[in-house]
């Protein structure tokens, strides 16, 4: 799942809990939150994207209970990571200052979307203030989602939608910004940021198919590659089969949506050289929830992906 500036009270439990109970060793392990102060050169290893053909991107709200914003934006820069992501847009001036960008801009959250006609005008209202807030600061995309199914057929959610991207698509192409719609998992239960039981577009070629129907180069798809494993899989033939549909990827360990390593079953280096082979040049935005030390896993997910 992807967060957005408007959480979840779920999500802020989450994160107030992780940040009292894993800050101080955070701290004492990476060095980087004594007495709050900003990451310095001897805390991170160096640049650890060497190769930077993936552009990679932080997402916020998962790192965000271990450093605060200037903080992750001088490891970003030590890393070579260009971007940190669904941040809000109060702190871009921040992100500007260190020569690093917003990948994609969040909006109006996964569980009240346009799918459902009520929904229609606050979904405007938001989606428009951030692609003009996004044009001006030079963020390439802005997320969105289908909304919860409720009562609604799947067909119903997807003509709702339609309906509705038809009327956003001529502000997102006058402004040359992508809107990303992005699939969730509705499988696992196990946790609110793990799996979304109830969304309506749980499927990749039922969002695939809306973004044709609406029929915008601006309409694009974020790939999850662990909301797709989960729900899909096949993952490097669905990129290679929609590639020209992909505008942005988010990545985390499944099963468990925690760090990139061998206690998980993405081979995520197979699917980086597969972006890299279809011609994607967007963003690849590291959301995964740490369950160790922040800036190891951090470093070992960055490299991994550094193909």
């Amino acid at each position: 799942m992807s967060q957005t500036p408007e959480q979840t009270s779920a999500e802020q439990g989450f994160l107030s809990n992780r940040r009292t109970l894993l800050q101080g060793a955070v701290a004492a392990s990476a060095g980087l939150l004594v007495g709050r102060q900003a990451v310095g050169k001897e805390a991170a290893s160096g640049k650890v994207a060497k190769n930077g053909r993936i552009k990679q991107s932080l997402v916020h709200w998962c790192y965000r209970p271990y450093w605060n914003v200037e903080e992750m934006c001088q490891l970003c820069v030590e890393m070579g990571v260009p971007s940190i992501e669904l941040i809000d847009p109060e702190h871009w001036p921040t992100l500007k200052k260190h020569g690093l960008t917003c990948a994609i801009a969040g909006s109006h959250g996964f569980k009240v979307g346009p799918n459902d006609p009520k929904n229609w005008e606050t979904c405007e209202e938001i989606l428009t203030k951030r692609i003009k807030q996004a044009a001006e600061f030079g963020c390439p995309s802005v997320i969105t989602f289908t909304g919860m199914s409720g009562d609604l057929t799947p067909e119903e959610g997807a003509d709702n939608c339609v309906k509705f991207f038809k009327r956003i698509m001529p502000l997102a192409e006058k402004h040359k910004i992508n809107v990303c719609l992005e699939h969730l998992n509705t499988r696992d239960d196990s946790h609110p940021m793990k799996g979304h039981p109830g969304y309506q577009g749980d499927h990749v070629e039922y969002c695939i198919d809306l973004c044709k129907r609406v029929g915008s180069d601006r309409m694009k798809l974020l790939f999850d590659i662990y909301h797709v494993q989960i729900m899909d899989g096949d993952v490097i033939r669905r990129i290679r089969q929609h590639k020209d549909y992909l505008g942005h990827i988010h990545t985390a360990g499944n099963p468990g949506r925690g760090e990139l390593d061998n206690t998980q079953e993405i081979n995520y280096p197979a699917v980086m050289q597969a972006l890299l082979d279809v011609g994607y040049e967007g963003y690849v935005g590291q959301e995964y929830i740490p369950t160790r030390d922040a800036l190891t896993g951090l470093q070992q997910a960055v490299a991994l992906c550094d193909v």
